[in-house]
C-alpha cells in the first residue's frame, strides 16, 4: 500500500505538544510543537520559531517511530 502524500493531510483539531529545551534564545525560540495528524497514522513536527516562517516536517507513525528510537540510542538518553 503506498504511502499517503503526507503534506495533503489536514491538520485541523491535532492536539499539539509543546517540548522546549532552555530557551536560550527567548521565549519558544528552542521548542518544537508536535502532534498526531486525526485520522492518519503520521504526525507533523513543526518549528515555534517565527523565522522559521511555519516549516514543518512530516512523518508516518514509523517514521517518527524510528526517529525517536535511533535519536535516543545515538545520544545515550534514557528514560
Amino acid at each position: 500500500m503506498a504511502t499517503p502524500n503526507l503534506y495533503s493531510l489536514p491538520t485541523e483539531g491535532a492536539a499539539f505538544t509543546t517540548y522546549c529545551g532552555g530557551n536560550l534564545g527567548g521565549e519558544n525560540e528552542t521548542c518544537a510543537k508536535v502532534a498526531a495528524i486525526p485520522g492518519a497514522d503520521a504526525f507533523v513536527v513543526r518549528d515555534t520559531k517565527e523565522a522559521s516562517g511555519g516549516v514543518e516536517l512530516r512523518f508516518t507513525g514509523s517514521e517518527m517511530d524510528t526517529l525517536a528510537v535511533q535519536w535516543v540510542r545515538e545520544r545515550g538518553l534514557t528514560a
